[in-house]
């Protein structure tokens, strides 16, 4: 295990020393793993790869599929499928989950994991489109909650959105390993923000996953997350509870079924974290609080993590460095594992 920590301060949260000590008892609900386990289990009576057409592209140096696979209650969620053209090897795939507010954007957008050697699939975010990048999959779910994707169904573990967004998670993995031209033995979940916390979820739910990369995460100690800040996803549950104030009680029991922290504590595959010690957006203590339990579930030291600080960023992180970072680390834990 290897932690790389400047002596610094962060500006909007806690002081690096209490940040590496920090370890919240967040709240567990009873039924949290047979929660997931009959949620995922319905999810796989539909098979998950539904369809894979070739994308035309103007791009010489890589294939593009445009891929459809099965996510929460079997509903269509969309992939792009990106792969280093003329490799027939198969290879290891790393399967990105975007930010709040994001699609899968457009073919050819995302390009760092297939130039870099890997098989990459860029999973679709429901309902959510629009915002910051383009995306093709509706959340056709509607209960009472508020506008915002988290908020949507928040009263309710089983209404909310983020246990559909989990599912399709988790189903993208299920459908990597199905496609072509994939080592199904190393399989990597990446994400930032939003995407980190579904990354993170994927890890503490799916077996034998190869390795994890994950920054700025959203969704970990959330209860500390929507009283720390009033930036947008938190800020969204604060205003909804502002205007709800009975609500507060449900909302928290909600939120708890899919707190990163928790899913951590689950995860068994190695893992290379990245924070903005300035992140006004997730809190650094918020990751901080995954960071420190990731892998607790298993005893002992639990699985290799890394941790990667940035003093003077913010939610952006450490940008193309973190990202050489992270192609380094991807590249020797699967030369040690494979």
């Amino acid at each position: 295990m290897g932690i790389v920590l400047p002596v610094s301060r962060a500006s909007t949260d806690l002081a690096i020393d209490k940040l590496r000590r920090y370890a919240p008892a967040v709240a567990e609900p009873a039924d949290f793993d047979r929660f997931w386990r009959t949620t995922l289990t319905a999810a796989a009576h539909v098979p998950a790869l539904v369809d894979v057409r070739p994308e035309p592209t103007d791009l010489r140096l890589v294939d593009v599929w445009d891929v459809t696979f099965a996510g929460f209650d079997g509903e269509p969620v969309r992939a792009w499928y990106t792969r280093p053209a003329d490799v027939p090897t198969p290879l290891p795939a790393v399967v990105e989950y975007p930010g709040y507010g994001r699609g899968r954007g457009l073919p050819g957008e995302r390009l760092t994991w297939p130039v870099a050697g890997y098989a990459h699939l860029v999973v679709d975010n429901r309902g959510q489109a629009g915002r910051y990048g383009r995306g093709d999959t509706p959340d056709p779910h509607d209960a009472p909650g508020g506008p915002d994707p988290a908020t949507r169904g928040i009263l309710s573990p089983d209404t909310y959105h983020y246990r559909r967004l989990v599912t399709d998670a988790v189903r993208a993995v299920d459908a990597v390993r199905g496609l072509p031209g994939v080592d199904a033995t190393r399989v990597v979940a990446v994400g930032n923000s939003q995407g980190g916390g579904l990354a993170l979820a994927v890890a503490g739910l799916v077996d034998r996953l190869a390795a994890l990369l994950v920054t700025a995460p959203f969704l970990c100690d959330v209860q500390r997350g929507i009283e720390l800040t009033e930036a947008s996803p938190y800020g969204e549950i604060a205003r909804y509870l502002a205007v709800h104030r009975e609500a507060e009680e449900a909302v928290r029991r909600t939120l708890s079924y899919v707190d990163g922290v928790t899913f951590a504590r689950r995860a068994t595959a190695p893992a290379h974290f990245g924070i903005g010690l300035r992140d006004d957006v997730c809190p650094p203590s918020t990751g901080f609080a995954a960071y420190n339990q990731y892998g607790a579930a298993a005893g002992s030291d639990g699985p290799a993590r890394e941790m990667h600080t940035y003093p003077f960023n913010g939610h952006e992180g450490g940008e193309a460095v973190h990202v050489r970072r992270q192609l380094r680390w991807l590249d020797a834990v699967l030369r040690s594992t494979g």
